[in-house]
C-alpha cells in the first residue's frame, strides 16, 4: 500500500510536488480552495479546503496519518504546513521558526537581534503618524505576511508615503506595513535544503522584475550572470546564519537578498521553503542536477535528502508573460528555438488587466541553454536581457 502524504497547495507550482510525489510512489492527499488548480485533477485524493484552514486540515489529516506534510513555494503554505506537522509529530521546523519566516516584521528583528546585514524598517499600524516616522528616501513600503510581490511600492516623495501604505495594509491579513529603506544593487534569491540543522547549498537565481514601483518578478536565471565568486562566497557564509537565527533545521529555504556595485550584500526576507516562480522546482534540478522537490519531500518524510547530480545540467531561465507583447516573444522562440523551450505553462488570453502582483501574471515558459552565451540570446528575444 502507498503511504500517505499532505499536500497543502494545488495550484501550477504546487503541481511539480503533487507530482513527484506520486512518481516515488506516495499516496498524495491535496488541500487547497477548489478553483480549477491543476492539482486538483492530478492528486489522488483533494479536499476543497483553504490553505488557511490549518485547525480543520490537522482534523482530517489525524485520519489519513500521513507519513510526512509538504508544500513549495507558498508562506501561507509554509504555516498550515508545520502547524499540521506539530500536530502529528512529524518533521517540521515548529510554528515558532514559521511564524518568524513568515512575518517581514519578526523577521527583520531577529536579523537584527543577530547583528545580520538586514535594511532597517520601521512597523506601522494603523494609527501610527507617517508624518513623524524618522525616514530617509526613497523607502519600500511592503505588507508584513504577503509574498508574492504583493502590496509592494517603492516611494521617493513623502506625499506618496500615506497611498502607499494603505496600499500595503489592503491584502496585508493582520493590516500591518513594513516601511523600510531602499537597498541599491542587483537582486538574487539563494536555495538551501536543511536536514537536522545542517544546512546544503543549491543555487542562486538572478531576478529580473518590472522595476519601480511594484517590483513584480518578470524573470529569473539560474546560474546568475552577474555574480562573481568572492560575493558568492560571502553569500555562502551569510544564508546558514540566516537560517540559524529563524530557527530552520529542515526543509528547503528561499532568501532573498540584494548586492550593490561594491559587493556589499543586504538581506531582504527568508522564507522556510522552496522558492515560487518555478526556481526550486525546476530551475535548480535543470542548472545543478539535484532533484530538489525529491529532497523536499524525503525531509518531510523523515529521511535524509541527497545530493547526487541525477542528470546533465543546463544554464536555466524563467519568463513570466505580462503582455501581449510577450505572448508574441514567446511565438518567436517557438518558431526559431523549439528545442530551447523546457515547459510552457497554461495561458490565458490576453486581456490587457493591470499586472500588480505575481498572482495576475498571465502565465510562463521555461527556457534552457547549454551556455551562458546562448541564453543570452534567448533572454534578448524574451525581453530580459
Amino acid at each position: 500500500m502507498k503511504p500517505p502524504i499532505i499536500i497543502i497547495g494545488a495550484n501550477d507550482f504546487q503541481n511539480q510536488l503533487i507530482l513527484r510525489a506520486k512518481a516515488m510512489g506516495y499516496t498524495t492527499h491535496v488541500f487547497a480552495w477548489q478553483c480549477g488548480d491543476a492539482g486538483e485533477r492530478t492528486a489522488d485524493y483533494f479536499y476543497p479546503v483553504s490553505i488557511v484552514e490549518k485547525e480543520r486540515i490537522l482534523e482530517i489529516a489525524r485520519a489519513i496519518k500521513p507519513v510526512g506534510v509538504c508544500s513549495i513555494a507558498s508562506d501561507l503554505a509554509a504555516i498550515t504546513v508545520n502547524f499540521v506537522a506539530e500536530g502529528l509529530g512529524l518533521v517540521g521546523n515548529g510554528m515558532e521558526s514559521a511564524m518568524t519566516a513568515t512575518n517581514k516584521h519578526l523577521m527583520r528583528r531577529a536579523f537584527e537581534k543577530a547583528g545580520l546585514p538586514s535594511c532597517k524598517s520601521i512597523l506601522v499600524t494603523e494609527g501610527t503618524d507617517l508624518s513623524a516616522l524618522p525616514l530617509r528616501f526613497p523607502v519600500i513600503v511592503k505588507p508584513t505576511d504577503r509574498s508574492g510581490s504583493r502590496g509592494i511600492r517603492k516611494v521617493s516623495d513623502p506625499k506618496e508615503l500615506p497611498g502607499a501604505v494603505a496600499f500595503a495594509r489592503e491584502p496585508s491579513f493582520e493590516k500591518k506595513v513594513l516601511v523600510e529603506e531602499f537597498a541599491e544593487g542587483r537582486e538574487y534569491s539563494v536555495e538551501y535544503l536543511s536536514w537536522q540543522g545542517e544546512h546544503t547549498f543549491l543555487a542562486v537565481t538572478e531576478k529580473f522584475t518590472t522595476g519601480a514601483p511594484l517590483f513584480v518578478e518578470t524573470g529569473h536565471l539560474q546560474p546568475p550572470k552577474h555574480l562573481d565568486e568572492k560575493t558568492l562566497a560571502n553569500i555562502r557564509s551569510l544564508v546558514p546564519q540566516v537560517l540559524d537565527c529563524l530557527g530552520v533545521r529542515y526543509g528547503a529555504s528561499h532568501t532573498e537578498l540584494k548586492v550593490d556595485g561594491d559587493g556589499t550584500i543586504r538581506l531582504i526576507e527568508c522564507g522556510a521553503r522552496m522558492g515560487g516562480d518555478c526556481i526550486g522546482s525546476d530551475l535548480v534540478p535543470l542548472s545543478t542536477g539535484v532533484d530538489f522537490v525529491r529532497g523536499v519531500i524525503d525531509v518531510a518524510c523523515g529521511a535524509a535528502p541527497t545530493f547526487e547530480p541525477i542528470g546533465k545540467t543546463c544554464v536555466s531561465a524563467v519568463r513570466f508573460l505580462f503582455s501581449q507583447a510577450d505572448l508574441d516573444a514567446l511565438e518567436r522562440i517557438r518558431r526559431e528555438s523549439p528545442e530551447s523551450l523546457y515547459r510552457v505553462s497554461e495561458i490565458p488570453p490576453i486581456d490587457g488587466h493591470e499586472i500588480r502582483d505575481s498572482s495576475t501574471r498571465y502565465g510562463y515558459y521555461i527556457l534552457t541553454a547549454g551556455t551562458m552565451e546562448e541564453m543570452e540570446t534567448l533572454l534578448q528575444k524574451a525581453g530580459l536581457s
